[in-house]
């Protein structure tokens, strides 16, 4: 293996549905947001528990703060203090683990997971993203675009975050059935391109099932720059309507974390880079993940195993 193959970058899991997993309070639609101030421990605790498992990139814990999800399920004015609270809560444990995880600012959708249909206009999109850089910018090491079902949405985040000076990651959500199709219906690879002319550092893809990261890879490999996946668990994402809550998804049963690094792994081997997990993937994954790339032959840091109420 090649100096070149030993490197691969591990991302955090879900972080929504592990706190979901650990609180005894009903689902929101602004679930993650809100936990930041009924119970910011738990956050903390998912955080610490992902980068024990081996991860190297953790994400803030801001999916579902952003303003127009705010001022629909909650308060517009919780926008600052839930970015600081999730701020600091990454920074915290960081600080904690002494190890070097870098932080990922979170740009998600806007509105709604993928719902590309709900998507607001471009001078909205452009003037929102810049909002939450502005919020994120001076604490994080790179912001990540995900769960991206639309071009132009995926354009003005991408802008909007380039404009910090930081690197810029950006992950697509495609078509569970057709992994080289945003659910938008447009194609994969054009979208790529034109985050990587808006100055994309990577390109993922997220939040879709492993079946269709594993497709997606062929079409990203030609790109140039780095690029990778992040898959959910469920059997439809598809089906959350906007301001809906997970509860309404169906979780697959054939996702241990086995099962998910046998995935991961192909991702590898088709030539990713990064890879990681994202909605009902569990400290648990990433840490059979960590172990399987060390034994790959991957430069990573020994995992610490997740307790068994972790």
């Amino acid at each position: 293996m090649s100096s070149e193959q030993h490197r691969v970058v591990l991302l955090d899991g879900g972080m929504g549905q592990e706190l979901r997993r650990r609180s005894d309070r009903p689902a929101t639609p602004l679930w993650s947001a809100q936990v930041m101030l009924d119970e910011p421990q738990l956050v903390t605790a998912v955080h610490r528990d992902f980068i024990d498992a081996g991860a190297q990139v953790i994400t803030t814990n801001n999916y579902s703060a952003t303003p127009q999800r705010l001022a629909r399920d909650g308060d517009a004015g919780m926008f600052a203090p839930l970015h600081a609270a999730a701020l600091n809560a990454a920074r915290q444990v960081r600080e904690e683990s002494g190890r070097a995880v870098r932080i990922a600012g979170c740009l998600p959708p806007l509105v709604a997971s993928y719902h590309p249909e709900v998507v607001p206009d471009d001078v909205t999109c452009l003037r929102d993203y810049r909002r939450l850089v502005q919020a994120q910018a001076e604490w994080v090491d790179l912001f990540l675009c995900e769960t991206m079902s639309l071009m132009r949405e995926a354009r003005a985040a991408t802008l909007a975050a380039v404009e910090s000076g930081i690197p810029v990651w950006v992950a697509f959500t495609v078509e569970d059935h057709d992994g080289t199709r945003l659910r938008s219906g447009e194609p994969l690879v054009e979208a790529a391109r034109g985050a990587v002319e808006a100055g994309a550092e990577a390109i993922l893809v997220n939040c879709s099932v492993p079946e269709a990261v594993t497709t997606a890879m062929d079409e990203l490999a030609g790109l140039g720059v780095p690029f990778g996946g992040y898959a959910n668990g469920f059997m439809s994402a598809a089906d959350l309507k906007p301001g809906g809550t997970v509860k309404a998804l169906e979780t697959r049963k054939d996702l241990d974390p086995e099962g998910y690094a046998d995935h991961a792994c192909r991702w590898i081997e088709l030539g990713a880079t990064i890879v990681g997990g994202c909605c009902e993937v569990s400290p648990a994954h990433i840490a059979t993940l960590a172990e399987r790339l060390i034994v790959m032959g991957y430069h990573l840091p020994a995992p610490s195993r997740p307790s068994a109420d972790s």
